[in-house]
């Protein structure tokens, strides 16, 4: 299973060597593309050959681009790499709305759980409220909950004065987090024959990643939580290693229905229970459950 994240922040310039991505700096380092799950261009100086983008297309690797902010801006995925892309799609125009709605309350009812989780961990009062919150999730969360839970949790962990549509560190760190873990579901999603853009609850016209947006909910947390727990070190834009901590985040431990593992492989255990729900093999999705910020151990 995949399990690298590559972020690359300085002039390079990357070329195919055979099974292996060469970053060419001042040495040349040699990545095996079957170990890459994403990697991420985050310096305007880096130039990148036909066969690198070839072999991230056969590998199921994301490329993330970032705009002039170092925000990602966009991701290269594999084009319809699936072989029964169009049997899935069927799937999933065709899933009742019953079924739909009980896998949004599953979700929302765990990026709640999460949320009152990353309270507790960051010392932060307010997660029995939250507890409460999640228990009284209903099919579809006819209540709004996830709204009404958002507007406490953040006021709990960032203070009163938090708002997500002010410019400041905190924002810039949470969407930049967020952004790499759509993109790493998203790539998940088209490595199972998924389409990103039909959604179990989100729907607009305008968005591509609808599903992936549904998906995301429950991981979100993840990011709070480093950005809770280490604030900004100066009052300035995103720090190169600020983006590789965030970047970093996909090799964090959490729990799932399978055991503790990474988010990487959470990532994909989730998506594959998503695909069993759409075939009508499983009636609950595998969602994971925060438990801190402690990176994976590799096991030789």
């Amino acid at each position: 299973m995949v399990w690298r994240s590559v972020m690359i922040s300085r002039p390079a310039r990357l070329r195919r060597a055979h099974y292996s991505l060469a970053i060419e700096q001042e040495e040349t380092a040699f990545v095996p593309f079957e170990d890459i799950a994403v990697i991420v261009l985050n310096h305007r100086e880096i130039t990148l050959t036909h066969p690198v983008l070839s072999a991230c297309a056969e590998y199921g690797i994301g490329l993330y681009a970032t705009g002039h902010n170092h925000q990602p801006a966009g991701i290269f995925l594999p084009f319809l790499s699936h072989s029964r892309s169009t049997r899935m799609m069927r799937k999933q125009l065709g899933i009742s709305k019953p079924t739909a709605k009980q896998a949004w309350a599953e979700i929302v009812r765990r990026k709640i759980e999460n949320q009152a989780a990353c309270l507790a961990l960051s010392a932060r009062a307010g997660a029995e409220r939250l507890a409460s919150h999640a228990r009284r999730v209903r099919s579809g969360d006819p209540d709004n909950l996830e709204a009404q839970a958002a507007a406490f949790y953040f006021a709990q962990l960032f203070g009163n004065a938090f708002n997500r549509a002010d410019a400041h560190w905190t924002n810039a760190a949470l969407d930049y987090g967020y952004a790499v873990l759509r993109g790493a579901i998203t790539r998940g999603l088209v490595a199972h024959g998924l389409h990103p853009s039909i959604g179990l609850f989100h729907d607009s016209e305008q968005n591509a990643f609808n599903l992936a947006d549904d998906l995301i909910e429950p991981f979100r947390p993840l990011v709070d939580l480093h950005v809770a727990q280490h604030p900004a070190s100066t009052t300035g834009d995103l720090t190169p290693s600020d983006k590789e901590a965030l970047v970093a985040l996909l090799n964090v431990d959490v729990d799932m229905p399978q055991g503790q593992m990474s988010v990487l492989s959470a990532i994909e255990y989730a998506v594959e229970g998503l695909v069993r729900v759409y075939e009508g093999k499983a009636k609950g999705l595998d969602l994971p459950r925060l438990l801190g910020l402690q990176r994976h151990r590799l096991e030789y």
